[in-house]
């Protein structure tokens, strides 16, 4: 018996595929994680226990710097959120809520934008490249911009989100013509695609790994993590600038007097979209937390 550190890349009904300097090991975890209430994720840092009697155990999961409860994965450098430019419509609050989250995480968010060939969303873009969110535009029919994102993620851990329909199965196809993962049609009723992809795997990449996950309907984005009211400023980077001169150190940016977060908004310095996002974000937490 012995031991060896991995990474889990892939996990499916209970089991883990653990990649080792060894080789990839199907694995299971140790009965005393689920008595803790503990489950390893996709991205983990893990030991596993190897024994030529039975099947390779988890025995110990390292400390994560981030993680995603839904679908579950740890470790991440970035996300790369996947923005339709139409069918289905691109929602600023979607968008701005995601990111928040993921800022809240402190996991980089990069904007890619598909389907700009049908409809241009070139104003969108230069809102998120206005605060310092790296945006690309990609062409999932003839590859033209990917070869930029595979040039800016190489190295590191990414997981692409969006809704579904948006194109990431087929920008994942694009960087792995071998997967051929399947892509599905949008639903004129619904205006979003059927969801195609079920389970998370990270595939090497580059010296890094880059995830597919589930796509997603307007109406679960909290599955990817909550934020607390009082916290919620801090996950628009661009209130940082002016929220220093605010007159009460604890504005909340709403309607108190001498917020410079909201005179910015009124001299135009900060996206109006933006803004109204984060007030209805902030009145949808202190809602939630009235529940609690």
């Amino acid at each position: 018996m012995r031991k060896i550190s991995g990474r889990i890349i892939k996990s499916v009904g209970g089991f883990y595929d653990v990649e080792t300097a060894e080789g990839i090991f199907k694995s299971k975890a140790r009965g005393i994680f689920r008595n803790k209430s503990i489950s390893p994720f996709t991205g983990d840092y893990v030991e596993i226990t190897l024994d030529e009697s039975s099947e390779p155990v988890i025995e110990r999961i390292f400390d994560r710097k981030n993680e995603i409860i839904r679908p579950p994965m740890a470790n991440l450098d970035m996300v790369l959120l996947v923005v339709s430019a139409c069918e289905p419509s691109p929602n600023a609050l979607v968008i701005d809520k995601l990111i928040s989250i993921f800022e809240s995480k402190n996991i980089e968010t990069v904007l890619i934008f598909t389907k700009n060939d049908i409809k241009d969303c070139s104003g969108l873009i230069s809102v998120y490249e206005k605060i310092g969110y790296p945006c690309f535009v990609v062409d999932n029919l003839t590859g033209e911009g990917v070869d930029r994102v595979r040039e800016f993620i190489k190295g590191r851990t990414s997981a692409l989100i969006g809704n579904s329909g948006v194109g990431k199965s087929s920008f994942i196809n694009r960087i792995f013509p071998e997967l051929n993962k399947e892509t599905n049609y949008i639903s004129k009723k619904l205006g979003r695609g059927r969801h195609t992809t079920r389970d998370v795997e990270m595939y090497p990449f580059e010296g890094g790994y880059l995830a597919d996950t589930p796509g997603f309907s307007t109406v679960d984005i909290e599955r990817y993590g909550r934020i607390e009211k009082s916290e919620l400023r801090y996950c628009f980077r661009e209130f940082s600038e002016y929220s220093e001169n605010c007159r009460f150190n604890n504005c909340m940016h709403l309607k108190e007097s001498g917020c410079c977060v909201t005179e910015a908004v009124e001299k135009g310095l900060i996206h109006k979209s933006r803004y109204e996002s984060y007030v209805r974000m902030y009145n949808e937490a202190a809602e939630a937390a009235k529940k609690w």
